[in-house]
């Protein structure tokens, strides 16, 4: 009985999926259109405006003119496709662009215009083959990861036979040569680039050198530099402290990661808690300002022990200025101020593991995970775990532990945007749970809590926090930019040192509009 009903939901799965399939061959539709341009920018451009909402896909060829489109007519209709593309400068069939938009074409996109929906007759000139004087035309430009083409101004081109004839591309990246009966090789050479040659085929046509892959192929530079240096580039005297500098560090997070700096000293608070602090030119933790990303790192009621809850192997780089700074972060860095930058998904390993343990009973484990999804986005989730349950180290011999035991876990989950227009975006969520006891080595928290048997302490603290960031940055000038950060927090702990019980909650909230 079960067979006969799953093969019945088999077969209508089945022929959903052909008529499903069937209907969609139905409604798309291919067309062929002549679509008047000259190079490779004209293509991007071409095929971005037939690109509507409803056009599967939109493939020009520079040779022949054509483009094939592949569109679903109830959603867009084909007219509406041509004055996309007309409306961008190009003429489509009998569709003949404005004056205007053809004007703003590059330079070397200004196409011969359709006669009567055709491209205008043209016969081929070799370089062998002319009976009067030539000039050559062509444009060099420069592709980047995104495919998107910016002109390269001031490359050099000189035919092999004449070196001594050179010309410069101009500020289109366009440029012009008189040839010569007999030349055919043509050198084009820019500075930090690789010279390379070109095969000049026919005369009259526009010449298009990209600089990626087999042309013009780029030459690059490699330098190393200190794991810790001064940044020259900022007005303040700005240390740095790359990933590299923290591998020199015996372990594991935030407030053991500053043992090879001299600029810095973390100091243990209490010997009770655990808690340790920043000092700063010689200054207390409470007047040194302590970032994450430029957002306020571990303030207030966290702060005690909240150098602990940042792992070492989530760190990319940290940023040291003495003395009082800028208020755009905060106005709580009268000593200094500490900013800690942590790996981004854009651009981290995509699986990274690390474990640590000594003869004290710690262990420490951490993960990182990043993984790019589609063009625009990507993720990254940092994880670290610390434990420890050796309640009988007593290095004193006083009878009291010398630190907490228990267990810590943090962990990061972060989000980036970029459209390659100018925004971006940056978002996620962090978590702390810290649980640990204290107190005297044979404090027993479930038979002695509360009581005067034996001393002990404990926490247990609970800390979550949302961030994000918003950034534009104007395309006319790179210079200009805008952007707003976001954060909260929300701290719980609930505690106990003796007798006493010590319950506290603390919520933050944070704007910044730079």
């Amino acid at each position: 009985m079960m067979n006969q009903i799953f093969k019945k939901i088999y077969t209508t799965t089945i022929l959903s999926l052909f008529f499903l399939a069937f209907v969609q061959a139905q409604t798309d539709s291919t067309r062929t259109l002549t679509v008047a341009g000259n190079c490779a920018m004209c293509k991007k451009r071409i095929e971005t405006a037939a690109k509507m909402h409803g056009v599967e896909t939109a493939i020009w060829n520079a040779g022949d003119n054509l483009l094939q489109i592949k569109y679903n007519p109830q959603k867009v209709q084909l007219e509406a496709i041509k004055k996309n593309i007309a409306q961008v400068g190009h003429d489509v069939d009998n569709l003949v662009a404005t004056d205007e938009s053809y004007a703003k074409l590059h330079e070397c996109c200004m196409y011969p215009r359709l006669e009567n929906g055709k491209v205008p007759e043209k016969k081929a000139v070799t370089t062998d083959n002319h009976d009067h004087p030539h000039t050559v035309t062509g444009v060099v430009v420069e592709e980047n990861e995104k495919g998107d083409l910016k002109p390269i101004i001031g490359a050099n081109l000189h035919w092999a036979n004449l070196p001594t004839k050179n010309t410069r591309t101009n500020e289109n990246g366009v440029f012009k040569l008189d040839h010569k009966e007999g030349f055919n090789k043509l050198v084009v050479s820019y500075v930090g680039m690789k010279s390379d040659t070109i095969t000049i085929k026919d005369l009259h046509e526009v010449i298009m050198i990209t600089a990626k892959g087999n042309v013009l192929m780029e030459v690059e530079v490699k330098g190393t530099r200190r794991s810790n240096y001064i940044d020259r580039m900022t007005p303040a005297r700005l240390e740095v402290l790359t990933g590299k500098e923290l591998f020199k560090a015996a372990c594991c997070d935030l407030s053991e990661s500053f043992e090879t700096n001299a600029s810095v000293d973390v100091v243990s608070a209490d010997a009770v808690t655990g808690s340790k602090q920043i000092q700063m030119l010689g200054l207390s933790g409470i007047y040194t300002q302590l970032t994450v990303e430029n957002l306020p790192g571990p303030r207030g009621l966290a702060s005690p022990l909240g150098l602990n809850s940042i792992a070492g192997t989530w760190i990319e780089s940290m940023q040291i200025a003495k003395g009082i700074g800028s208020v755009a972060n905060g106005f709580e860095n009268m000593a200094g101020q500490i900013n800690v930058e942590l790996k981004k998904p854009q651009n981290s390993e995509k699986l990274f593991f690390n474990a640590y343990a000594n003869n004290m009973g710690r262990t420490d484990v951490n993960l990182n995970l990043s993984q790019k999804i589609g063009q625009h986005w990507s993720t990254a989730v940092l994880l670290h775990d610390n434990f420890m349950y050796n309640k009988s180290m007593n290095f004193s011999h006083n009878g009291f532990r010398d630190i907490p035991v228990g267990n810590l876990f943090s962990g990061v989950n972060r989000w980036f945007y970029e459209n390659g227009k100018g925004l971006m975006v940056q978002f996620g969520v962090k978590y702390l749970n810290d649980d640990r006891t204290g107190g005297q080595i044979d404090f027993n928290k479930k038979t002695d809590k509360g009581t005067t048997n034996r001393y002990g302490l404990g926490f247990d603290i609970e800390r979550v926090e949302g961030f994000a960031k918003i950034g534009y940055v104007f395309p006319e000038n790179k210079h200009r930019s805008i952007g707003l950060q976001l954060a909260g927090s929300n701290y719980n702990q609930k505690s106990y040192f003796g007798l006493n019980n010590y319950d506290s909650e603390q919520q933050n909230g944070y704007a910044n509009l730079l």
